[in-house]
């Protein structure tokens, strides 16, 4: 790979004659052409020195032993020159001089790209344990400039920290990721990528992290109302790392007590017929290295003419109507019907008093017995005539 620089380097003399060169840049390992010319020449000598400024070629003549630097055209007007398997070390300023009186020079900058090493991932360990934190780190060697390294976890980019060193000429660059893990990143895909402008493609590396956790399990509710009579499923789902196994059953706390109509396979309990025997909490349980768990279910057998419950009686933990809204609802019955009964009766009593009271008119003032009566019969005979007031 070669580029050559588009500003010409150049210094100006009489009659033209004065050299012109041009930067160039490649990739480590390849080859480089430096060239230095004039527009006018009258048989002086072109020379090509290295940074260290040692002579390199006068005009046709090499005056360095190195098999690495070979001479492409020698003229009165050019002097070119090839580097081949180019190192960091050729990287600097070269020089090419035309021997007139003064001596006048140019430069020319050749810049060597240090091409990165593959991208190492470290950090891993193999499995993690959930609640862990880790560090995972990748490293790139020998690039310059320095390379760009980008984390993805999946295919999402995350921000790592950044550490640069210099080696000599090149650069050492390293990127961090810390984070705890928990199960949700087991089976995660952490990538490494690295840019460099050396580079026609990305260099990448993956690892894909295994966390190891607990078990954790839930029994899968069945589509269908337990009735007598029919075939029943219960299957004991579980997520852990290693996987939970094996998967135990028991009723009640105790062993299953009816090992031919239930029957055991793998996760998955099976009652060939229910029956009313049948009810009861039913367990399944399972471990690994990391702990144990268990998950339960409640059955509850209806009978076969039985239309079909409303509600699950895992979800209420409870059969049949609920007993305490009914409860309620008589008690608040009740109340009322006794409420309006005590009304009732201090109404009638208040007004049955007042009744008499206008009854009896009239024989409160009497001196004696007889008149009272004569008043009383008085009374009745302007019965018609009278209003009663209920106070």
């Amino acid at each position: 790979m070669l580029s050559v620089a588009g500003t010409k380097s150049k210094v100006k003399g009489g009659q033209g004659q004065f050299p012109i060169t041009q930067n160039v840049t490649v990739v480590e390992g390849g080859s480089a052409n430096m060239t230095c010319r004039v527009d006018y020449n009258d048989n002086t000598s072109l020379q090509w020195s290295n940074p260290a400024q040692q002579t390199l070629f006068f005009g046709d003549k090499k005056a360095l032993r190195n098999n690495r630097i070979e001479l492409i055209r020698a003229s009165s007007q050019e002097l070119t020159i090839k580097i081949g398997d180019v190192s960091l070390s050729d990287d600097g300023l070269y020089t090419c001089s035309l021997f007139t009186m003064p001596v006048k020079t140019t430069k020319a900058f050749l810049t060597v790209l240090g091409v990165p090493s593959r991208p190492e991932i470290t950090g891993f360990t193999k499995p993690a344990m959930e609640g862990d934190i880790i560090t995972l780190t990748c490293s790139t060697l020998g690039s310059k400039p320095a390379a760009n390294i980008r984390w993805f976890r999946n295919d999402k980019e995350v921000q790592g920290s950044k550490e640069l060193n210099a080696t000599g000429k090149s650069f050492t660059v390293r990127s961090s990721l810390q984070f705890q893990v928990d199960k949700g990143e087991d089976g995660v895909a952490y990538t490494c990528s690295v840019e460099h402008v050396s580079l026609s493609n990305l260099y990448t590396t993956t690892e894909v992290l295994e966390v190891h956790y607990a078990p954790r399990l839930e029994i899968s509710k069945p589509q269908i109302d337990p009735l007598e009579g029919q075939y029943f499923k219960l299957e004991c789902v579980s997520i852990g790392n290693p996987i939970p196994e094996p998967v135990l059953w028991s009723k009640d706390g105790g062993e299953l007590p009816d090992i031919e109509r239930m029957i055991v396979e793998g996760r998955e309990l099976t009652i060939t017929t229910l029956n009313k025997t049948d009810n009861g909490t039913y367990r399944c349980e399972a471990s690994n290295h990391l702990g144990t768990s268990t998950a339960e279910y409640k059955l509850f057998v209806y009978a076969k003419d039985f239309p079909g419950p409303t509600t699950d009686p895992n979800a209420l933990g409870q059969h049949g109507p609920d007993h305490a809204l009914i409860g309620g609802v008589v008690a608040v019955v009740v109340f009322i019907t006794l409420c309006l009964i005590i009304v009732l009766g201090r109404y009638l009593a208040r007004h049955k008093g007042t009744y008499l009271t206008h009854e009896a008119k009239g024989a409160e003032d009497a001196p004696d017995a007889d008149t009272a009566i004569i008043n009383a019969e008085g009374n009745h005979v302007h019965a018609e005539e009278k209003k009663e007031y209920f106070i």
